[in-house]
């Protein structure tokens, strides 16, 4: 049996958790493994850093009530797909 590898996929589903630090050790060593040799990921990691970074003051309170809505059903379209 091969190394198990992480997809591009499966590392966007886990990039929340990996970015709170709530991936177990081993999946978190598959996350940075992966991170090293994908151009791709990598920017979408920086991208999701720098997201967090300048939205992290943002409370729920901040966002007009249509906003949100909007929002959580981008989210569940975008989950359900």
């Amino acid at each position: 049996m091969g190394v198990p590898e992480l997809t591009c996929k499966e590392l966007v589903e886990v990039i929340t958790d990996y970015l709170e630090g709530r991936l177990p050790p081993e999946r978190r060593v598959l996350f940075e493994e992966h991170v090293a040799f994908c151009d791709g990921c990598q920017t979408y990691l920086e991208q999701m850093r720098a997201t967090v970074r300048l939205t992290g003051t943002l409370g729920e309170d901040d966002l007009e009530p249509e906003a949100r809505t909007r929002l959580l059903g981008v989210f569940r379209d975008w989950k359900g797909r």
